[in-house]
């Protein structure tokens, strides 16, 4: 500890204690990252037991029958992997940043399990629909999805923030290959598809790419790379084939229960190699975590053997060093260099140097940080502002999930505009979408 030789704080203890709050967030991120893993795995198995009650309702119960408990108990095995990691985090100390909403999504999920046992007695006895039974499964999912979300917003180191945003974008697009699982699934088991479900698979379809885009922009090569190999499989060409067959077939075309099984199969293939590429993620995700928490803790020493190098100088002796408001130009500094000459406050020249030094540095890497994680969080802000769009046109308009979607980007096409654009124009229009409903 560094001191001025009256027992106050100093710059340097300051500088330390910035850096030691930097580590504090990371280690805290940590505990919030660790939850990927555990979030995958339970989504994983959530998804394909939505996609086997799909099958047997779709059947009228007559067939998958002995799969049903097969896939909620590996749910509930999910499920007790997951709670453990719930049950690990200290609630009394809380996050440093976004804690609130970390939490209160996990108390979503917590309370949405509750019901998992009468949906499934809803599904066993034939009382739910295709779609009921999909729509239930994917709140839960989608509870836990927001885990992930809210884990990307909080984090404030643009690496992990970047990383994050592709991991929850690519969990978010095998998300919604599950419900295409799950969609045509039904349709081909039930032996035909209406507009609704066709109109329905074609949504999952585009909204799968762009989460897919998204992943790839924010995620490195490596990553990237190792999606595209694992998805080199021959099940893609195949699932290309019968989303064909399920979009453009007449709405008197007839199926067999064989094809449902196909699309299933196919599709169960390409989800379980995504499922591959999620469990690949959230171990590069702990690494780079690991790695940024050796380069800080490293920093953080240097930052301490630094400042405890230089002697405290005698009393009395107050010298001046340079304090540079801006980046200096040139040698030294000219005046467009905001350059103000100012005393140590009884620090010796050489430790007064190395302060400036590090304030300097600290702040360009703090200015770098910003504009970094600017790019890393536009797009959730792009995700919020289409939700709220597309629940507010549900709520007020009285349009599906799906419906407020095509809306959106039917909007976005005829104007020229990006559908964030076109969303925020339709948020701002809040007040006056309540008025025209009467509310």
């Amino acid at each position: 500890m560094v001191h001025d030789g009256t027992g106050k704080r100093t710059a340097g203890d300051f500088l330390l204690a910035a850096r030691r709050c930097e580590l504090h967030g990371l280690e805290q991120l940590g505990v919030v990252a660790s939850l990927v893993g555990p979030i995958g795995g339970f989504i994983h198995a959530l998804q394909k037991e939505r996609g086997v009650s799909n099958l047997f309702l779709g059947a009228g119960g007559t067939r998958f029958v002995e799969l049903l408990p097969v896939r909620a108990a590996e749910s509930d095995a999910a499920a007790v992997t997951a709670q453990r990691v719930f049950d690990a985090l200290d609630l009394d100390s809380g996050l440093q940043a976004g804690g609130m909403r970390v939490y209160s999504r996990i108390a979503f999920v917590l309370h949405a399990l509750d019901g998992l046992p009468e949906l499934r007695e809803r599904v066993r006895t034939l009382a739910a629909t295709p779609a009921e039974a999909t729509a239930a499964f994917s709140a839960l999912v989608g509870g836990l999805l927001a885990v992930v979300f809210e884990a990307a917003d909080a984090a404030a180191d643009p690496v992990v923030s970047r990383a994050l945003v592709a991991i929850f974008n690519f969990m978010q697009g095998k998300e919604l290959a599950g419900q295409e699982r799950a969609t045509g699934a039904a349709g081909f088991a039930m032996g035909g598809f209406d507009p609704a479900r066709r109109q329905r698979l074609l949504h999952l379809i585009e909204a799968q790419e762009r989460c897919f885009q998204i992943f790839s922009e924010f995620a490195g090569t490596a990553w990237v790379s190792y999606w595209r190999e694992r998805l080199s499989i021959p099940e893609v060409a195949e699932i290309e084939r019968m989303r064909r067959i399920a979009c453009t077939s007449c709405e008197s075309a007839q199926f067999g229960p064989e094809m449902g099984d196909l699309w299933f199969e196919r599709s169960s293939r390409r989800i379980d190699a995504m499922r591959e590429v999620e469990s690949f993620l959230a171990t590069e995700l702990r690494a780079m975590l690991d790695a940024k928490l050796r380069e800080v803790h490293a920093d953080l020493e240097e930052h301490r053997t630094r400042i405890d190098a230089f002697d405290t100088p005698a009393a009395g002796d107050s010298p001046q060093v340079a304090v540079y408001f801006s980046d200096p130009v040139g040698d030294e500094a000219d005046a467009s260099g905001r350059v103000e000459v100012l005393a140590t406050g009884g620090l010796s020249r050489g430790l007064g140097r190395s302060i400036l030094d590090l304030v300097h540095a600290q702040s360009r890497r703090l200015q770098a940080i910003g504009d970094e994680l600017k790019a890393a969080r536009a797009a959730l802000e792009e995700r919020k502002a289409i939700e709220r769009a597309k629940g507010l046109l549900m709520q007020h308009r009285g349009l599906s999930e799906d419906e407020a979607y095509r809306m959106l980007r039917q909007m976005a096409m005829a104007q020229g505009r990006r559908m964030v654009e076109v969303a925020e124009s339709t948020l701002a229009l809040a007040d006056f979408l309540k008025q025209e409903r009467g509310v």
